[in-house]
């Protein structure tokens, strides 16, 4: 899980200076970091899942390097003796 860093005595002394009650601005601080936190733990990626997807990502180019070698064999076989056949 990530950790948030979210200041909530500085937000709720910034909403009292603008002129909000102090139970407000204490609610709308604690609203904000329960926000905040339930954000980072369902729309950000972790470094965990940065590395997954990027060892997906290599185990996917490899699969698609070996696709293009067997699509090269595959077609040699079938123009060389077309070939063959119209050059002779």
């Amino acid at each position: 899980m990530t950790a948030i860093t979210f200041d909530t005595l500085k937000f709720s002394k910034r909403l009292i200076e603008a002129g909000a009650a102090p139970e407000l601005a204490d609610a709308l601080a604690e609203a904000q970091k329960d926000s905040l936190a339930d954000l980072l733990e369902t729309q950000l990626a972790t470094r965990a899942d940065i590395s997954r997807l990027e060892l997906r990502l290599e185990r996917i180019e490899g699969e698609i390097k070996l696709n293009r070698w067997m699509l090269a064999v595959v077609m040699a076989a079938v123009v060389l003796p077309i070939l063959k056949d119209f050059l002779s």
